[in-house]
Order: structure tokens, then C-alpha cells, then sequence
């Protein structure tokens, strides 16, 4: 029997996670808010649907007949997130993949693991809202920094920007890495549990976007002089356990910026 996922939110992270997953022979519903999208999804085999976690539509049912969610959006209005989930209830999905951010930790100056606490946010109530839920089974993936592609480190702070807190230090992760963390949480199975994803190494920010900086051509960037510094590492050992997972981009400072993306 074909599986059959729905992945709400087709966008930076979301289009690519559904083309990897048509490549394995699995039918993809994605959605959109915006109109003149919806053909682009078309072209690379998603059936794509226009919802808005704002004001759902009709059509929220029928995009909701799978098996697995995945959401992939960025919104935290949380009574459209409350809306979304009683859609979820009436609907044949029974597991949901739940992208979040490590933004949920405060900077507590140590390695961060899952089981630390987390900032009072919206974002944070929304995950609780997921987790809590007795009718489905949701794991929550915590990605660090994005990046990958067009997303280059180097551009982050351009235009004479200073960058503040140098001497912290960075929690990232290529998209590549994060479309292979969640095919693999939906192969083996790994429900009711969060999960932080972000790459092995934590180089300092000034390390980090000085060498991002200059590999993609750009000026040396300014620096804020020195502060109190304030930071997390973010533990990805419960994921890499979890799951038996190597990234793909384990270090950070061993990555040509300017070429690395088109060798793949």
C-alpha cells in the first residue's frame, strides 16, 4: 500500500522534504498560503492544497487524509494552532511530526538538553498542545539555525550589521541533514518524544562568521565589543542515539561555504 503523507507548510524546508520523500515512492499533500504556488508544488509531484492556519477552510479534510502531518510553518497563533488540532482529531491522521526551534531554551551558558527548561513563548505552548493530545502521537523536532543552499551563513549579517555576543556560540544545521532526521524519525517509529537537531560542532560566532563571511567573498563582518557573553550549546546525543544518526554536515568549520552546496 502507497504511503501518503501531508506536509503543511511547502516552503523553505517543507518543498524540498516533499520532493525527498516523492523520490521514495510516497504520495505528498502540501500546502500553501499563497496562490501563485500552488502550480509550483504541482510541477514537482506535491498535490498541493491553499490553507491558511488563520482562517481553515473546507478543504483542510481532505488534506488531512493521511497517514503522518508534518508542520513545517512558521506561525504561532495559537488558536489557529487549537482549530488546527481538532481538524487533526477528526481526521485518519495518527502521528504528527512537529518542527520547532531551539529558540525555546534560554541561554543558560551550558549544553542544553531536551529535558531542560524552556522559555514561556508561544511557541512553547504550542508544542504542549501537540504533546498532550491523546488522540495522536506527535514527537517534536527542535531544528537549530537553518541552513543550506540559498541560506548562506556568510549573508546573515551584511550591509555593515555588527554581530553581538562573539564569543558565543552557534547552534546550526544544514537542511539536508534536516530532511534525512525526519524521514528517519518516520521510519523508526519515534513518537511521544522531543528531539533536538543541530550539528556536532559549536565553533564561537566569530569564528563561525568570519570564515562564512569570507568564503562567499564577503568583507570581514564587524563584531560587537565584548560583553557579558551569554550562550547554549544545544545536545543532540538523545537524537543521534535515537535514531543511529550521522550527519551529513557533522562540523561546521570544515565546510567550503562558497562550494559545498553545488557538489551535491
Amino acid at each position: 500500500m502507497n504511503k501518503n503523507y501531508s506536509i503543511l507548510g511547502c516552503g523553505w524546508l517543507g518543498k524540498p522534504l516533499g520532493e525527498y520523500f516523492i523520490k521514495q515512492g510516497i504520495s505528498i499533500k502540501g500546502s500553501t498560503t499563497t496562490k501563485s504556488k500552488l502550480q509550483d508544488l504541482s510541477t514537482v509531484g506535491i498535490e498541493p492544497y491553499l490553507i491558511d492556519l488563520e482562517v481553515l477552510q473546507n478543504n483542510i479534510s481532505e488534506f488531512l487524509n493521511s497517514e503522518v502531518l508534518i508542520v513545517a510553518i512558521t506561525s504561532k497563533n495559537i488558536q489557529g494552532f487549537k482549530n488546527l488540532i481538532k481538524e487533526i482529531e477528526n481526521s485518519s491522521i495518527k502521528k504528527v511530526l512537529f518542527i520547532s526551534s531551539t529558540s525555546v531554551y534560554l541561554n543558560l551558558n551550558k549544553v542544553v538538553a531536551e529535558e531542560d527548561d524552556t522559555i514561556q513563548s508561544d511557541l512553547a505552548f504550542i508544542e504542549q498542545l501537540f504533546l498532550k493530545n491523546k488522540n495522536f502521537q506527535t514527537t517534536i523536532v527542535r531544528f537549530a539555525g537553518l541552513f543550506g543552499y540559498d541560506r548562506k551563513p556568510g549573508n546573515f549579517f551584511k550591509s555593515g550589521k555588527i554581530i553581538p555576543n562573539p564569543e558565543g556560540f552557534v547552534n546550526m544545521i544544514h537542511r539536508d541533514d534536516c530532511i534525512s532526521i525526519i524521514s528517519e524519525i518516520i521510519n523508526k517509529e519515534i513518537w511521544g518524544e522531543i528531539l533536538n537537531a543541530c550539528a556536532d560542532s559549536h565553533p564561537t560566532r566569530r569564528e563561525f562568521y568570519t570564515k562564512t563571511s569570507l568564503d562567499i567573498g564577503n568583507i570581514l563582518p564587524a563584531f560587537e565589543k565584548s560583553k557579558k557573553t551569554e550562550f547554549k550549546i544545544i545536545s543532540n546525543d538523545k537524537l543521534k542515539k535515537m535514531l543511529d544518526f550521522e550527519f551529513k554536515y557533522p562540523n561546521l568549520l570544515n565546510i567550503d561555504y562558497e562550494t559545498f552546496d553545488n557538489l551535491n
